[in-house]
């Protein structure tokens, strides 16, 4: 077996089929810390196995979480490469490896165009920006890449334990399973809405999916699995958002996370979309979940 191969197996071991992903827990705000601690411990209890920070996260995000817990491992959703320098995060793993070993998965992407003046040439950047982890002493099994396209999950095939891409579908996920091949880590994030009416569970998915309708990394996205122009506008049709969102109640949204697993899936990151603060901490709504999670 090599070492890339028994890195993805450990932490698929180690984070279990079911995470969090969430931009509340990433918050820098001092008074939010104590609750912070508090929900990540509940995580733990709950059996998550993996807490994924969105926004442009780093590893001091991590660190309040990790504190709080003991087998919650911690990931990155995603970390800008334009935002943190190499050599900076490469420092900041090693210390947190140190403290907390195999609990930290350094979580990478490119981010988008309208989101970084400094885009440019995102593949080679990216590749680049994993040179200089790999001299900096930063294992390709400890670091998981947000890859959508196919070059960048062959990069996460080569260069990281896997991948974690981001608003996918089951379907994408098997195209990703066949590039990627057994061994790597596969892990997408999947927005869920805890609400059986359809017209409101449409409405908060479409209030979520907005921006990411602006974004063409998404959109390209859409269309290489088969949405066309039309299930792009106004929104985005219905098709398009029932397949990007599961909504209804407990048992519905499980067999939704479900067809992810079978399609290939080693974990999978479930986001609540409720319509609150984008800080907000589910809490209520992930122990819902929970209790229909194996």
């Amino acid at each position: 077996m090599s070492e890339s191969t028994s890195s993805a197996r450990s932490v698929k071991e180690s984070i279990g089929r079911y995470g969090v992903w969430s931009v509340g827990l990433r918050s820098e705000d001092p008074a939010r810390r104590g609750d912070i601690a508090e929900a990540a411990a509940e995580l733990e209890q709950l059996g998550y196995g993996a807490a994924w920070l969105g926004g442009s996260s780093a590893v001091r995000h991590a660190a309040p979480l990790l504190e709080a817990t003991s087998r919650l491992v911690v990931g990155t959703s995603i970390q800008s490469i334009w935002q943190y320098e190499a050599d900076a995060s490469a420092a900041a793993f090693a210390e947190v490896e140190q403290d907390r070993p195999g609990r930290f998965l350094l979580g990478l992407g490119v981010s988008h165009a309208k989101l970084a003046d400094q885009y440019r040439r995102p593949y080679s950047a990216l590749v680049a920006y994993l040179d200089a982890l790999d001299a900096a002493g930063v294992p390709a099994g400890h670091r998981v890449l947000a890859a959508l396209g196919p070059k960048t999950l062959e990069l996460s095939r080569d260069r990281a334990a896997g991948a974690i891409p981001y608003l996918v579908t089951p379907e994408h996920t098997a195209q990703a399973r066949e590039i990627l091949g057994e061994g790597p880590l596969l892990a997408p994030e999947f927005g869920v809405v805890l609400e059986t009416d359809p017209a409101r569970a449409r409405e908060l998915a479409r209030d979520h999916l907005g921006l990411y309708l602006t974004l063409p990394n998404y959109t390209n996205s859409f269309l290489r699995i088969g949405f066309t122009e039309d299930d792009l506008t106004a929104g985005g049709s219905d098709r398009l958002v029932d397949a990007l969102y599961a909504w209804g109640d407990e048992n519905r949204i499980r067999e939704r996370i479900d067809a992810f697993h079978e399609a290939g899936a080693d974990h999978v990151a479930i986001q609540v979309v409720d319509g609150g603060s984008r800080d907000a901490l589910p809490r209520e709504a992930w122990r819902r979940l929970a209790s229909v999670l194996d």
